[in-house]
């Protein structure tokens, strides 16, 4: 069911990708969008607090706040910085429902503030529990209750999936996929889209947002693969794929592995504490901006917000704005003819447990890494250099991809897939382990294993 939605580009879909792609551009072009940045004054309920935070005045969305953290893991031990505090659990969801023996998702074109264009390619519902229970005062999101209502034999997956943990502090949503058996209205800026032409998109820059690439993550082409499946569509790298996607050969069992990262985190310290913004000082609060003195990393901004469609058309917010852009980077290697995945166990000061599973490499473009909080260490990124000078034809995808566009301001990373060639190390740090892709969703399967860079990774792998 999966695999032929997989290789359905155009024969077999709704629409063509060439009618999608002309609706993404053709909305961007005619919905009115103003985004302005703002001094913080005039973020209408919004206020700075005695500790030069800020939060909104009715209690509710999300306040940044300062927090200083420690920990024993890595070279730089403590550091201060603000997060992002939101404490509620929002929707990620995916209709999916078959039309022909091909299996679709229904995608929306959304505008959030912070993208870098202006549509991307959404999940069905994108909604936060203020969302949802209308704090803004404005309309309900379209099908809610589709996902409120699902009965649990309808439900392909139900997890809580963390986000940035180096912005937000233990912030998670329901990432689910519920199939559909029967007609829904389609309203504008919906459109019925293939697994293979989702991750056709994904492939683009910016053409499909972070909330759509997580949940998308989660379908294993493996688990939902039939016996008599038709493989012919796929590459060579795309049966490998789907090879790794299903067995049970790999460098390290599950249970090994499983092991290993629970004894990281046993032995890893972090200590998480409030610290008020206007006394970190690496930081400084001024009217327009919450910035590091030296420029680093990111600041905080205020914007006002004008989308024409949108639940509310009209706010204002705090964002975050990055000061350089990040690459996030799988190396593949074969093992025995099964491509296994060089997972990294980083720690993050706003993870929900610690250590996560991320990308061989997640740092900054320049090579510098934020150690899992917005730190100064100057220690050498393993494997930054070999992706970095990785030559061309062992590349098998390069593009850029926006973060959260509705807490981030124009903020895009570079996300690379490279294969090892001959001259990858065999000795790795102990924060490393190799993984085949059936092993990976397996830690996917659960809640707060795999971060979202990696899991923006999974959803692209390409396998026609």
């Amino acid at each position: 069911m999966l695999l032929r939605s997989l290789c359905a580009l155009n024969e077999g879909a709704r629409n063509s990708l060439e009618d999608i792609s002309g609706l993404i551009e053709r909305r961007s072009r005619e919905t009115a969008v103003d985004v302005k940045t703002v001094p913080f004054s005039r973020l209408d309920n919004w206020v700075v607090d005695d500790k030069g935070g800020l939060k909104h005045s009715s209690g509710k969305f999300f306040s940044v706040e300062g927090v200083e953290a420690e920990t024993g893991y890595g070279s730089f031990r403590r550091w201060t910085q603000p997060l992002i505090n939101q404490p509620e659990i929002g929707y990620l969801g995916l209709l999916a429902k078959e039309f022909n023996g091909v299996l679709h998702f229904l995608m929306q074109m959304k505008i959030e503030p912070g993208n870098i264009n202006h549509v991307q390619v959404s999940p069905t519902l994108q909604a936060t529990r203020s969302n949802f229970r209308r704090e803004h005062h404005g309309r309900k999101p379209f099908y809610l209750d589709r996902f409120e209502d699902a009965a649990p034999r309808d439900i392909l997956v139900d997890q809580l999936q963390s986000e940035h943990g180096s912005r937000f502090l233990r912030k998670r949503n329901r990432n689910i996929v519920v199939m559909l058996d029967g007609d829904i209205e389609l309203y504008q800026d919906f459109c019925w889209m293939t697994a293979g032409q989702i991750k056709a998109l994904t492939l683009l820059d910016n053409k499909v947002n972070m909330s759509a690439r997580s949940v998308f993550s989660l379908l294993n082409p493996g688990r939902f693969a039939r016996p008599f499946d038709d493989t012919r569509a796929l590459s060579a790298f795309g049966k490998a794929l789907l090879l790794s996607a299903g067995t049970d050969h790999s460098v390290h069992s599950t249970d090994t592995l499983l092991s290993w990262l629970t004894g990281l985190k046993a032995d890893c310290k972090l200590v998480v504490r409030p610290c008020p913004v206007n006394k970190m000082p690496e930081w400084r609060v001024s009217e327009d901006e919450i910035a590091r003195r030296d420029g680093k990393y990111f600041k905080i901004l205020g914007i006002n917000v004008s989308i024409a469609g949108r639940e509310v058309t009209s706010w204002c917010q705090p964002v975050i704005k990055a000061a350089q852009n990040y690459l996030c980077a799988f190396i593949v290697k074969e093992f025995h003819g099964v491509p296994h995945f060089l997972v990294q166990a980083k720690l993050e000061c706003g993870n929900y447990d610690v250590i996560e599973l991320a990308p061989t490499v997640q740092c900054f473009t320049d090579g510098g890494d934020d150690g899992g909080g917005e730190n100064e260490s100057g220690d050498p990124v393993p494997f930054f250099d070999y992706v970095r000078v990785t030559p061309p034809e062992r590349i098998l995808y390069d593009t850029l991809q926006s973060e959260e566009g509705g807490r981030f301001y124009h903020d895009q990373n570079r996300y690379m897939l490279v294969m090892a060639g001959g001259d990858l190390p065999e000795e790795i740090p102990e924060e490393f382990a190799w993984m085949s892709l059936k092993q990976v969703y397996t830690f996917l399967r659960f809640n707060n294993f795999v971060n979202v860079q990696a899991r923006s990774l999974i959803a692209a792998l390409p396998y026609v």
